[in-house]
């Protein structure tokens, strides 16, 4: 178990969901003729001139609106991401420059699949923890990356998520502890030159996703002897709807406790903030005294776990920013082709 050597939490957070949106039946109509389940009911697609830089720079503005922090107090922002517009230039420098936090700033980039964001979260609570700053930004983002017809295509959404960490006297949640969890379990992966990731199949549930998840949130759990009824709430990494319930109940957490974070079958959240847009979910209707366990998941494979409480802080700053649910709400359909086309799936010549 990690625990900073000085108390930090959240002073701020955010969330940024495209409006577009494709239907599972719609994808199922071009694949299958429309047959079979289909573990979601749309996703979320970036538009044509969004993508992991603009859709950070988003979260970032409402996570700084609700601590109201200028950008130029931040001593880090770090972006976790799978898609990544670029291989070599960070989207870190572009999205600090864009918030107005450059140039004394450490800014850089993070990968580990769909677990990045919560990477740079560790990070940044290692570093507002030991004084080297006080204030960081923490992000998880991606677009929709999923090879045409795969079943990833259902759920390999588009979003992003902010994190701010500071100290725990400005906090509208404390952060207690966090564990993490790593083994390589070539569940997923993408080698550089390949346009979509590849799946592990066998790999993909029982020995990824739930011994990585399960192993972490337990050691935490032990660690801070406490019990999933200690928690009102709970979120877990959402490839699908059905993954995370599946890990709740093994662990012992109710459906209540984590229906609040659980966004999948709204927006797929399969992307590097997918855990992260379930914790922001929650701080929207979160009270002050509630408790909030998560554990993030990357294919790899990976997870981080973490203990959080809700401060009096909350009830002022979340009104500060529009909430998890107003980017749900807002929805403009569009067929396969018009996705095919934003997603650079047809390659001409």
């Amino acid at each position: 178990m990690m625990k900073p050597t000085r108390p930090v939490g959240l002073v701020g957070y955010g969330v940024y969901v495209p409006r577009y949106r494709i239907a599972a039946k719609e994808i199922a109509r071009i694949w299958t003729d429309g047959q079979g389940g289909v573990p979601v009911d749309s996703k979320s697609v970036p538009g044509p001139d969004e993508d992991t830089i603009t859709m950070s720079i988003e979260a970032a503005r409402s996570a700084l609106a609700r601590a109201e922090l200028s950008a130029d107090q931040l001593g880090a922002v770090w972006v976790g991401s799978e898609s990544h517009p670029y291989s070599v230039k960070p989207s870190g420098t572009v999205v600090a420059e864009a918030l107005g936090a450059t140039p004394w700033v450490s800014a850089g980039d993070w990968e580990f699949a769909c677990k990045a964001g919560s990477e740079a979260f560790t990070a940044g609570m290692a570093m507002v923890g030991s004084g080297m700053a006080n204030y960081v930004l923490a992000i998880g983002a991606d677009t929709a990356q999923s090879r045409p017809g795969d079943a990833l295509e259902y759920t390999a959404s588009a979003g992003a998520a902010a994190l701010l960490v500071g100290p725990a006297e400005e906090s509208l949640a404390t952060i207690e502890a966090t564990v993490s969890f790593v083994t390589d379990t070539p569940d997923f992966f993408r080698r550089a030159e390949r346009p979509y990731p590849t799946h592990g199949n066998r790999f993909t549930g029982e020995p990824a996703y739930f011994r990585t998840i399960q192993s972490a949130a337990r050691r935490l759990l032990d660690d801070l002897g406490r019990a999933p009824s200690d928690f009102t709430y709970a979120v877990f990494h959402q490839p699908n709807a059905k993954f995370p319930q599946a890990v709740a109940k093994r662990l012992g957490f109710s459906d209540a406790q984590i229906a609040p974070g659980l966004l999948s079958p709204q927006i797929g959240n399969t992307y590097s903030g997918a855990a992260l847009s379930g914790l922001c979910a929650i701080l929207d209707v979160a009270q002050p005294g509630d408790t909030i366990f998560m554990t993030s998941y990357g294919s790899g494979a990976g997870s981080d776990a973490y203990s959080l409480t809700v401060t009096d802080a909350i009830l002022e700053r979340r009104a500060r920013a529009p909430l998890t649910e107003a980017y749900l709400k807002r929805k403009v359909f569009v067929d396969y082709a018009v996705y095919a086309k934003w997603r650079g799936k047809l390659v001409m010549g």
